[in-house]
């Protein structure tokens, strides 16, 4: 089939990807020549600056040119095209509302476009993006106000986690879609002719609005999972002497009606997906007049979460941020991509500043580069000149009074070494995702070990002791 990708970010590139190793003709269109010049290239750096993705550069090299085009032009595409992929974002905006600007003046593009096509076989318009109860009708309104015929619109969420976004393409759980008419049905079944009938996938045909509910109430529970875990889990063991744990998680989801996803604590959880889906979820259920008690509630956690390590450090560790070196480890909002949306990293920086640091010294395996350029400009905030980066977690510990790791790349789980090499005791490690396995050989060295889920532990060595003591005459 003839496919047409509108919109090349983080949902957009891979699906498009997938879909032309699976045969389809796709032609992938963004306004972003920058981007699209990137892609055309078909090399790995240049691919993974915009988008970065386990296996994307791969496969967009290995189908480029032949299954595979970029364009910044939707008329030279359009004739012919069977199926169009909506995959824009819908930030969300102040009121909690999604910002549906980008997809309607996508739309009002291709609904011009389809209006001018020679041929006018049907063409089904596919919401990819997640989008409000009822975005399929707007949507809709939009191409016959532009003057596109023969048409249908149809609700098809992702439910891809990002660093495993060509894996979760190729192998999903599920497919949902959403339409209106057996014959849009059939179109989209061509499209996902692999996995309409296959032994594990399930793939469900059902209405627009139910697909676009499926999606918010998805990615909802599993941010309550992850919000109870933080606000109860944590809690107790940050409280309570002598509770492990590792073993409370085992020993509460070993019953088979309770999931083991979502069964860890962290500094919180960010990207494109969970705190914009479950705030767009509130504002439609309260402009339909309804209570939004329990949405609320797991909202707050997971903010709270993502900069209470910092106010714990000040009020159990007894530690003061005001002019001290801060190493901040890992930036993008979850290992293995470089996507800064929503991470915890950026309510730590907000944190620490307004804690009077001196400098913050950052580092991430991947999100440097989109790092920079989301702190670019020092005239909106000075303050950002205060930060710093670094080409690897030893460089960014030297010369830091106290280490903040905010993402769970592999890499941090030996810090052990680096930290000790680096600094010197009295010194004070925050673990937000409980990466350092060995942290009693850093007690033994006067090091203070603050982690979530966890009690603060104390240095032990006597160069500590004697410190504290000249401190207090």
């Amino acid at each position: 089939m003839k496919i047409l990708i509108v919109g090349t970010g983080y949902v957009g590139l891979p699906h498009g990807a997938v879909c032309a190793e699976y045969g389809h003709e796709v032609h992938a269109y963004d306004i972003d020549e920058r981007r699209i010049n990137a892609y055309k290239s078909g090399e790995k750096e240049q691919i993974e600056r915009q988008v970065n993705e386990p296996g994307l550069a791969d496969s967009i090299a290995e189908n480029l040119d032949r299954y595979l085009f970029f364009t910044t032009d939707v008329n030279s595409v359009i004739e012919g095209v069977d199926v169009i992929f909506m995959c824009l974002n819908t930030p969300p905006q102040r009121d909690g509302s999604s910002d549906l600007s980008y997809l309607s003046s996508a739309a009002r593009d291709v609904g011009k476009a389809l209006a001018n096509r020679k041929e006018k076989k049907r063409v089904v318009i596919v919401n990819k993006s997640t989008v409000p109860v009822g975005t399929a009708r707007l949507v809709e309104g939009i191409l016959k106000e532009n003057g596109a015929t023969n048409f249908g619109v149809a609700s098809n969420p992702e439910f891809l986690a990002q660093g495993n976004a060509i894996e979760g393409s190729r192998r999903p759980d599920r497919i949902v879609v959403g339409a209106d008419s057996d014959e849009d049905f059939a179109i989209l079944r061509r499209v996902y002719a692999q996995f309409t009938n296959h032994v594990r996938i399930h793939y469900l045909e059902t209405t627009p609005e139910t697909a676009e509910s499926i999606k918010y109430m998805a990615n909802s529970l599993l941010l309550t999972y992850i919000s109870y875990w933080n606000g109860v889990g944590g809690r107790l063991a940050e409280s309570f002497e002598n509770i492990r744990m590792e073993d409370l998680k085992r020993g509460v989801t070993s019953d088979n009606r309770i999931s083991t996803w979502g069964s860890y604590v962290s500094n919180g959880a960010g990207g494109s997906c969970f705190g914009k889906d479950i705030q767009s979820l509130m504002y439609q259920l309260n402009r339909a007049g309804q209570q939004t008690d329990l949405l609320r509630a797991v909202y707050n956690i997971n903010e709270y979460q993502k900069h209470y390590l910092i106010d714990r450090a000040v009020h159990e560790a007894d530690f003061s941020f005001n002019n001290k070196t801060v190493t901040l480890l890992g930036l993008a909002f979850k290992k293995r991509t470089n996507d800064m949306r929503d991470s915890a990293a950026l309510k730590a920086v907000e944190a620490l500043l307004a804690k009077g640091v001196k400098e913050i010294r950052a580092y991430d395996p991947l999100a440097m580069d989109a790092a920079q350029d989301y702190w670019f400009n020092p005239k909106d905030n000075y303050l950002f000149e205060r930060i710093t980066y670094h080409d690897s977690a030893k460089e960014a510990l030297q010369g830091s009074d106290a280490c903040y790791i905010s993402t769970d790349w592999e890499e941090f789980r030996g810090l052990a070494t680096s930290i000790e090499n680096a600094t010197k005791a009295p010194y004070l490690v925050i673990d937000g995702r409980r990466m350092i396995f060995d942290f009693d050989a850093l007690l033994a060295k006067g090091y203070d070990y603050l982690p979530v889920g966890g009690p603060l532990s104390r240095g032990t060595a006597p160069a500590k002791a004697e410190k504290k003591a000249k401190d207090k005459k």
